[in-house]
């Protein structure tokens, strides 16, 4: 199974309103994240999968609309392809 886990270079500076700015000093660039975004950011610890990640902000978010599920796993494939994240294999616990 592969779970995924957020680059340890890059910086997490949370913001007002629950927003917070990804920045990454190897290139400059920063990224600004919705409340939404910051919960799937704290959980790419290696240890969750996307479904993981998913039920988690399923469970921390109320009301959240139906188009949740697509826009997380969009959001998940553009950390991948700008390698903020990497992909970790293991064997399901």
């Amino acid at each position: 199974m592969i779970y995924l886990k957020a680059n340890a270079n890059l910086v997490l500076r949370e913001e007002f309103d629950d927003w917070a700015v990804l920045f990454d000093p190897d290139t400059g660039h920063t990224y600004a994240l919705n409340p939404v975004a910051v919960i799937v950011w704290k959980h790419l610890t290696g240890t969750n999968s996307e479904e993981d990640i998913i039920r988690i902000v399923a469970k921390e978010v109320e009301s959240l609309p139906p188009e949740a599920k697509e826009q997380i796993s969009s959001f998940l494939t553009a950390l991948q392809t700008l390698n903020l994240v990497e992909n970790v294999e293991r064997e399901k616990p």
